[in-house]
């Protein structure tokens, strides 16, 4: 006769599955030099957008291209001088994924996306070259009652950010939700900081000198409709992280 045994968890540690937010980082080009270029550019004033976030690697955009050698232990240098912790790579060639492997990177499993209802078949979702959970302001509003001066900075991540005073040119809002000033907006407003493209920058005096969406961004070199400049105004994102940016006046 066989007789099983019940069996039993350790008392020092308990193993589940689980699911974490990741930042994910799409690389278009294996010439880390200009990749530190446009990231300095990008983030080089905003020492603070990462605080030590996971991210993975997606390789896929390099396929079919002849940039195929990626220096890994060079890019995870760079990285982390931004704050990010890469820990994964996904959608390389057998060579590349071998070479990350080598680096320490985990082999990440292709992204599924379930099927949408279909109410909401038409509605883009967000790129995964942002993040492969964005954020979407679903916590509490970060509430500001002072006036930024320039120079100054405000992040709200992973929610929504409400100005009740004055952005004044020089200064930067940011938020990873919604951005809302309830006051004059002359700096620079980067709302679906982290991939939103549902989020939207809503002014009662629009005179930015950059507004941006989930990546997709006007400056000031690019004159305002006279209908929308210096009025209150929404402007939202329209056809996804390959769209345009259209303001409309708030009756």
């Amino acid at each position: 006769m066989t007789v099983a045994l019940a069996g039993r968890a350790p008392a020092t540690f308990e193993i589940k599955s689980a699911t974490l937010p990741l930042v994910s980082l799409l690389l278009k080009t294996a010439d880390l030099r200009s990749l530190a270029a446009d990231m300095t550019a990008r983030f080089g004033d905003s020492p603070d957008f990462f605080d030590n976030d996971p991210l993975v690697l997606d390789l896929s955009p390099l396929q079919g291209r002849d940039e195929a050698h990626v220096d890994f232990p060079a890019l995870l240098d760079l990285l982390h001088s931004y704050r990010v912790l890469p820990i994964a790579v996904r959608g390389g060639t057998p060579g590349q994924m071998a070479a990350a492997l080598a680096a320490g990177l985990a082999a990440a499993p292709e992204a599924v996306t379930p099927p949408a209802p279909p109410a909401r078949a038409a509605r883009r979702s967000a790129p995964a070259a942002a993040s492969a959970t964005p954020d979407t302001g679903s916590q509490t509003a970060l509430v500001i009652d002072k006036p930024l001066r320039s120079g100054q900075q405000i992040y709200a991540r992973g929610r929504d950010l409400v100005m009740l005073s004055m952005v004044n040119a020089g200064a930067e809002v940011i938020a990873d939700g919604h951005i809302h000033v309830y006051a004059p907006l002359r700096g620079r407003a980067i709302a679906g900081a982290r991939g939103n493209t549902e989020a939207r920058i809503l002014s009662l005096c629009l005179e930015p000198e950059l507004i941006s969406i989930a990546g997709v961004y006007r400056t000031s070199e690019v004159p305002l409709p006279a209908e929308v400049l210096g009025k209150p105004t929404q402007v939202r994102l329209v056809g996804g992280a390959e769209g345009k940016l259209v303001m409309e006046p708030l009756q």
